[in-house]
């Protein structure tokens, strides 16, 4: 029986960051983590954790699901 391939984590991170007029470093001050770590996150290197997941929803008033979309 085959497996299933993965399936891949997008987000709008970027997207959002840039809307609200912030950095890469006022991210990651905010959620705390590094700016490597937003870098790796919004180029898709990086699948976060839960707990940053939510801190990151919430510094732009969103949903998790609305950050990060599960491409089956």
């Amino acid at each position: 029986m085959p497996r299933k391939s993965e399936p891949q984590l997008t987000n709008s991170v970027r997207e959002l960051r840039t809307e609200s007029a912030m950095t890469q470093q006022d991210l990651a001050d905010q959620v705390g983590v590094t700016r490597q770590t937003i870098v790796a996150l919004e180029g898709g290197a990086y699948t976060p954790s839960l707990t940053l997941a939510l801190r990151i929803a919430r510094t732009f008033g969103k949903r998790v699901e609305q950050v990060f979309q599960l491409d089956e």
